[in-house]
């Protein structure tokens, strides 16, 4: 053998043990969430090094909370980060599918398929397959619509309590607001530990008044939201010690307890603050009957202007005339505090409709876990609703694999090759659920193709409860045709991404200050 064909062994070796490195990370963080995957998926338990302990069926819990140090891992963990930002549900699915294309994608760089030529076949299969998937969906007929709760079902975990609330949700809310693209059901979801399950029209302060003097019920309220300190300017200890300072700190103290007036003459009932309150504020407003709360959490303070229409305020904004100050204020129909949960529920109010969904749950133990499983199903009701259904338990998987298999046909050369990465990466969720359910993939693969093919239908999969070949229509066993792309979009970018990367480099670490530094 030639010297320059050792070298070129050497660095096709070298280029190989690059991609096995990263396709190893990447099984190993397939193989800690996989286990979860289908009705039959088990619980993982996640320890912390002080004995704390999570147990949950949540893929994207399981990623966030696993120790995990290899880059190429964390790729995958902020893929599905990813997917669950943008539509709450679907994390494993992404997960699996990437470790199958990445797995498939090393074999076939092995076998000397060139790499550039793999993810062209890939990328255009994954298109391919996005567009068959969009194909086959079937748009919700209304929030009535049977299937609906079939999905909340399938995505709460077959926890019919949580389902029933977010499909109540839902319908509180509306189609049209569900469709909002910044808007996210799963936002509604509260959790708590001895709460009662219910669904109603307002939001949550999780606060309690600031004295016990308060009122605890109020009807149709003014509702006043400061975002800032209800205290009086503050002035430093310099300035106060000479005879100007001093003076204007008089004038402050003047005008702030002007400006309390003005809100107790205006009949403002409720004040939401987002830092502290002057003792002196607290007390004028609680002697005229005034429910004060501070430290109010930004993203409750937003929530509860856009349910009442009030308009946050900063202080200085309350030296304003009371007609412009008026039209800062919102309204709201009832204002509850309830002691034993320690918040405040802001009901009915006059500006957009807010649904809150409170979960209830046993312990503190479950509170986590319950709140995760609602996330889940309110996600996948939303995405329901903006795109339409597929049926699920690996059925449109397989039917979309022998779509994109007959496409191979029509390709030429070797990135048909990055074609059979898409073609075995659909597949493998489905035998993943068959596999969790207890039955042989290999076996119930061939069974369910087999029964596809002879009833020209994509919705046959197994039914887990008994192994036979089911229409999940019938059964309702119903997936969003949003979290099957947006996982396989994921799944394919972070594939590519992986598939790319031929050398592993450690990067230096920069020392400041040292001569001829970003001098390179």
């Amino acid at each position: 053998m030639s010297v320059k064909q050792v070298s070129n062994n050497a660095d096709v070796d070298e280029r190989l043990t690059a991609l096995i490195t990263n396709s190893n990370a990447i099984r190993a963080i397939t193989s800690a969430v996989e286990g979860t995957l289908g009705p039959k998926g088990l619980d993982t338990m996640l320890v912390d090094k002080f004995g704390d302990v999570v147990i949950t069926n949540d893929g994207v819990t399981i990623l966030q909370m696993m120790e995990v140090n290899h880059p190429a891992a964390r790729m995958l963990i902020k893929t599905a980060r990813a997917q669950q930002d943008e539509i709450g549900d679907g994390t494993t699915t992404a997960t699996v599918l990437a470790g199958s294309l990445v797995a498939e994608g090393v074999n076939q760089v092995s076998k000397g398929v060139p790499v550039s030529r793999v993810i062209e076949g890939l990328k255009g299969g994954v298109k391919n397959a996005i567009d068959l998937f969009y194909q086959s969906a079937r748009p919700i007929e209304s929030l009535h619509d049977p299937m609906l709760e079939k999905v909340a079902l399938v995505a709460g975990r077959e926890h019919l309590d949580i389902a029933e609330l977010i499909i109540e949700a839902a319908r509180l809310i509306g189609e049209e607001k569900l469709k909002e693209h910044n808007f996210k059901l799963s936002d509604a979801v509260k959790a708590q530990e001895n709460a009662e399950n219910q669904v109603f029209s307002g939001v949550i302060v999780n606060k309690l008044p600031m004295n016990e003097d308060m009122p605890r019920k109020l009807d149709e309220t003014a509702i006043l939201i400061v975002d800032d300190a209800l205290e009086p300017e503050e002035l430093g200890e310099e300035a106060l010690s000479t005879e100007a300072g001093f003076a204007w700190y008089r004038q402050t103290q003047q005008e702030f307890i002007e400006n309390i007036r003005k809100i107790i003459e205006l009949k403002v009932q409720v004040v939401l603050v987002d830092r502290g309150v002057e003792a002196i504020a607290e007390e004028m407003l609680g002697d005229a009957g005034i429910l004060v709360v501070q430290r109010v959490s930004n993203k409750e303070l937003k929530k509860v202007a856009e349910h009442t229409g009030a308009r946050a305020i900063k202080r200085t904004g309350l030296k304003k005339d009371p007609a412009d100050l008026k039209r800062y204020l919102g309204v709201c129909g009832k204002v509850i505090v309830d002691e034993k949960l320690e918040q405040i529920r802001l009901l009915m109010g006059k500006g957009k409709p807010v649904a809150t969904v409170l979960v209830g749950a046993a312990t503190e133990e479950v509170v986590g876990e319950r709140e995760r499983i609602a996330k889940d199903s309110a996600s996948a009701v939303q995405a329901a609703v903006k795109a339409g259904l597929v049926p699920g338990g690996g059925a449109i998987e397989l039917s979309v694999a022998r779509q994109v298999e007959e496409l191979r046909r029509e390709m030429r050369g070797m990135s048909a090759y990055g074609l059979d990465c898409v073609v075995s990466a659909l597949k493998r969720p489905f035998s993943q659920i068959v596999s969790n359910a207890g039955f042989n993939p290999l076996e119930k693969l061939g069974d369910v193709i087999a029964a596809q093919m002879e009833n020209n239908s994509d919705s046959l999969s197994i039914n887990c409860d008994n192994g036979e070949v089911t229409d999940m229509w019938e059964i309702g066993v119903i997936d969003p045709v949003l979290v099957k792309v947006h996982a396989l979009k994921a799944a394919g970018e972070v594939a590519e991404a992986i598939l790319r990367i031929d050398t592993i480099i450690k990067k230096r670490e920069d020392r400041k200050g040292e001569a001829g530094e970003g001098n390179w």
